[in-house]
């Protein structure tokens, strides 16, 4: 076709969707068929009766809300301004903006959510002052504000508070500009210039997100996929940046790549293909959505070739904006395997949907966490009113996902971790309080006879980084506990009462997952003693929170004791009930500010005592054959990082193509990343990314004193 000046004219749409988008060619440019739109239909009819979008009325009043934080944020540097002396015409050009990042941005939020905000700021006014103790008391004074919560201390400073009842989080980040234009680009790189990492880290939530859009190749079938798996997650428990799994940056990246491999695909089936992708994945292979770049400004981007702590990561999902970043540094080895599972649970669901076997609701079953494993890990948090439980449970929560990675630690692996991303509260309890639980099993596919895992410096480990706490105030206690499933309070069922024991169909499903059974737990002391009800400092009985049925309660260890909790692996088959054989665990707990407790009739306080459980066959019969582990002279860090890994001088990347449609490997490339500092490319020659040296995962120098000890119950 030529146009009126003789020249040919640009190419007709059908030919521009051609463009490659991410950095691999797609897996499939097949569209739908008319069973995928149907599907599609039928899906997006789920979403909008599972109440997953917010009406009109509730998305104006987000509007209005967003404007008034606007307004409120120049007002606050305009004052500034004004305080410090600046001229009249300063004063008048002062200026901040108010950005959208997260779910709001990317238009799949839905009723009651919060909005991700970020206050772009001048460079006099910093934020450790003027945006957490001036605009915090201007906040504070105001009637629309509600539960303001400053977080300074957060990997990514934060203000959290709700404003006309809509939950807002608000960022700052003061950019070397002293004016602040209104038509500012927030994705120019040149806003990183001489800042530092908190507020380059506060710039990129909103540079992702305007780059995820730019990515996808149709920005509506992304958030109705996105919209979809956020849900599915949730409700299958593996939605929490915090403790470990993926949160809303994580899930966004995923389903952009899925949408990258599948541009012409419908919502339905790009369901479909991302668990039948993420089921296959070979982790860590890093998911991408552009080449990783540098850039002269010299922040640091992920790169497992430089930073050895790079290598350590089980689940890189990068982001897109520079710094490009792993966005999923919190996940361990327990959360990874947890959602493996899960994606292989969805892959399954789609397979059935896609014969006409299943329906959509099927993929939404929430997952049965208390009927999956038969012991658990309680942590009760309890504080002296409901503003201080707010600002404890805040600082608590975020470092459970901390107990997972030393318990790993300490048990080199052998012990599998599940945190449950899910908040409960007995509505009973007088005091102010919730309860996190943790599932428990021996590694799959390890079985040993005789063996002890001695935890009991994890524990403490563990209570000495909560106490580090520099808000703390009388009454802020935690509790760690063990309960075996039988033993798990009422209140954690919806309907108030524990629900019947699974089936012949589900317990053979589960016997097909664990090839091991977890076995009996015993939480064992060494003598019954009576103690004295412990009161806080404002006289709030922290000892009646969290009462777990027919326990006992002894002697207190003294304050600097070290907390022992032994999971042990019976030799012998000692317990009366069948079905908890071979696995036993002893929990020896104390608490650093609670010296002294008291016991009901039926309960025990799950306090600083020594709680006591006694059932047939107790950690006695393990004999002699126990391993303690200790942390000392370990080398890695909380978080798994790895100084000195036992890496080879480059990583070999074994990339293999896949097939169109089942993802099967058709053949394999290599390619190989260096350490000498050339720039080689980073990015995969096909769709699944690179591998970095294991298929298990990153090789790491692992370090660990193992002590043999006897046990007894002198």
């Amino acid at each position: 076709m030529v146009s009126s000046e003789g020249l040919i004219a640009p190419l007709p749409p059908p030919q521009a969707a051609a463009r490659q988008y991410g950095v691999t060619k797609p897996i499939s440019t097949a569209g739908p068929t008319e069973a995928d739109i149907q599907r599609t239909l039928e899906l997006e009819k789920f979403l909008v009766d599972a109440g997953l979008y917010e009406s009109k009325e509730d998305a104006d009043k987000r509007e209005e809300v967003l404007q008034r934080i606007g307004q409120i944020v120049k007002d606050w540097v305009k004052q500034l301004t004004r305080l410090r002396g600046y001229t009249d015409q300063m004063v008048e050009d002062a200026n901040a903006l108010i950005f959208t990042f997260g779910s709001y941005r990317l238009g799949v939020h839905g009723p009651g959510a919060d909005i991700d905000t970020l206050c772009v700021g001048p460079s006099y006014v910093n934020r450790e002052e003027d945006f957490f103790f001036i605009l915090h008391n201007i906040l504070a004074e105001m009637e629309e504000v509600t539960e303001l919560q400053p977080v300074p201390d957060a990997h990514v400073p934060v203000m959290k508070f709700k404003f006309d009842g809509i939950s807002i989080d608000l960022l700052y980040a003061s950019i070397s500009l002293l004016v602040v234009p209104e038509d500012l680009d927030i994705s120019d790189v040149s806003l990183l210039y001489d800042v530092d990492e908190p507020t380059v880290r506060s710039l990129n939530g909103c540079r992702v997100a305007d780059q995820i859009l730019k990515l996808v190749p149709n920005i509506e079938h992304f958030c109705t996929t996105l919209r979809c798996l956020k849900f599915w997650a949730k409700r299958r428990g593996v939605y929490s940046n915090v403790t470990g799994f993926l949160g809303g940056v994580n899930w966004a990246l995923l389903v952009a790549r899925v949408c990258q491999l599948y541009p012409n695909a419908v919502p339905s089936m790009l369901v479909s293909r991302f668990f039948r992708v993420y089921t296959q994945w070979r982790w860590p292979n890093p998911v991408m959505l552009c080449a990783i770049e540098e850039d002269e400004l010299g922040f640091s981007v992920w790169d497992p070739r430089k930073n050895p702590r790079d290598r350590t990561h089980h689940m890189p999902i990068i982001t897109p904006a520079y710094p490009c970043m792993n966005s999923s540094y919190n996940v361990s080895q327990s959360t990874l395997r947890v959602m493996v599972e899960q994606f292989r649970y969805g892959n399954k669901i789609c397979e059935e949907v896609e014969l006409n076997k299943a329906r959509w609701c099927a993929l939404f079953e929430p997952y049965l966490f208390f009927e999956s494993y038969k012991n658990y890990l309680e942590v009760d948090i309890v504080a002296a009113d409901v503003d201080d439980l707010r600002a404890w449970k805040g600082w608590v929560e975020s470092r459970l996902r901390q107990l997972t990675l030393m318990i790993e630690r300490d048990t080199l692996g052998m012990l599998q971790c599940h945190p449950y991303p899910h908040e409960y509260v007995d509505m009973n309890k007088q005091c102010a309080h919730s309860a996190f639980f943790m599932g428990l099993q021996r590694k799959q596919g390890e079985k040993t006879q005789g063996q002890q895992f001695d935890i009991r410096g994890t524990v403490d480990e563990f209570r000495h980084s909560i106490n580090m706490y520099l808000f703390w105030k009388p009454g802020m206690e935690i509790y760690v506990s063990h309960v075996r499933r039988r033993q798990l309070p009422p209140y954690l069922f919806p309907d108030g009462c524990k629900r019947p024991r699974p089936s012949r169909i589900m317990a053979q499903q589960q016997a097909d997952k664990l090839p091991y059974d977890d076995g009996e737990v015993s939480v064992t002391g060494s003598g019954e003693r009576h103690l004295k009800r412990k009161k806080d400092l404002d006289g709030v009985d922290v000892n009646q929170v969290m009462p777990l049925e027919k326990r006992q309660s002894l002697s207190p260890q003294p304050r600097d004791s070290v907390s022992p909790i032994i999971i042990s692996d019976k030799a012998s088959s000692a317990s009366p009930e069948q079905s908890d054989k071979g696995f036993s665990m002893e929990v020896v707990e104390s608490n650093k500010r609670t010296l002294s407790g008291e016991t009901e009739p039926e309960y025990a306080s799950n306090s600083s005592t020594i709680t006591n459980v006694t059932s047939k066959g107790s950690c006695d019969d393990a004999g002699f054959g126990s391993v303690a582990v200790s942390s000392e002279g370990n080398t890695r860090s909380v978080e798994g990082s790895s100084v000195g890994s036992n890496n080879p001088g480059y990583l070999q990347g074994d990339v293999c193509e896949a097939d169109s449609e089942s993802l099967s490997d058709n053949g394999c490339g290599n390619g190989n990343l260096r350490q000498d500092g050339s720039q080689e490319a980073l990015e995969p020659n096909a769709a699944f990314g690179m591998l970095l040296n294991s298929n298990e995962g990153v090789n790491s120098e692992q370090k660990a004193v193992i002590r043999l000890s006897l046990t007894s119950t002198a």
